[in-house]
């Protein structure tokens, strides 16, 4: 009889640490991740018309989610990006 492969008890498992509404603080976010050697995922979904007064009129936003056991590891690395970009940034999703 062939076993079962065991998946990992961390999969599926991703909770949204920030979201963004402009490209260019999107594009700097995941470079500090990458240099701080935080994995995450980054997607871009579209808003809705109702949504889109708390999202500043933002059509698209980018979701970046990361590892539940990786969350305050992200939140520190967050801490280091300058003010101007820190404050374009939604993290109480």
């Amino acid at each position: 009889m062939k076993r079962k492969p065991k998946i990992s008890k961390n999969i599926g498992k991703d909770v949204i640490l920030c979201e963004i509404t402009n490209r260019i603080v999107s594009n700097h976010t995941s470079e500090l991740l990458l240099e701080q050697s935080v994995p995450f995922t980054k997607s871009w979904r579209r808003v809705s018309l109702f949504e889109r007064r708390y999202y500043n009129g933002a059509s698209k936003v980018c979701v970046i989610s990361i590892n539940r056991n990786q969350y305050a590891h992200g939140r520190r690395v967050l801490t280091l990006l300058e003010e101007r970009d820190y404050s374009r940034l939604f993290m109480e999703v």
